[in-house]
């Protein structure tokens, strides 16, 4: 699925990169009906659900790398490895419901996964590529 993705700051292009990754979701959960990846690393499933496309749509499409990384969710939830272990942000709401966060990467995007409380389930939170001086950081490729 290649499409052409905005790579302004503009609303309108803000709100077409938010379209062209909610549409992604959609088609990867009719394609990954169980809606969850096996990572690698941690040997372990990582689940997508509806706080994974809020909060992933919200954050991703404010940057054109970010919206592209998005469309590598597969091989991002395979791949990943752990960073670090961080307790969930006291002030946010999206987060209550996780014991912990796990912050993850995979080349140059950050994925951040939370431990559900109730389930025990590893749930992707977000995934980002981090800007640097307004630039992605590239990886060493």
């Amino acid at each position: 699925m290649v499409q052409d993705i905005p790579v302004g700051k503009t609303r309108e292009e803000i709100k077409a990169r938010e379209k062209i990754i909610k549409d992604f979701y959609a088609q990867w959960i009719a394609t990954n009906p169980t809606k969850k990846v096996m990572n690698n690393e941690l040997g372990q499933y990582i689940c997508v659900k509806f706080i994974s496309i809020n909060e992933t749509y919200e954050k991703a499409a404010r940057s054109y790398d970010s919206t592209l990384a998005v469309l590598k969710l597969t091989e991002i939830l395979e791949n990943a490895r752990l960073v670090k272990e961080i307790p969930p942000k006291r002030n946010t709401s999206n987060q209550k419901q996780f014991e912990k966060m796990l912050v993850m990467r995979y080349e140059n995007i950050r994925l951040t996964v939370g431990l559900q409380r109730s389930s025990k389930e590893l749930v992707q939170y977000c995934i980002t590529v981090p800007q640097t001086n307004n630039k992605a950081i590239v990886s060493n490729e």
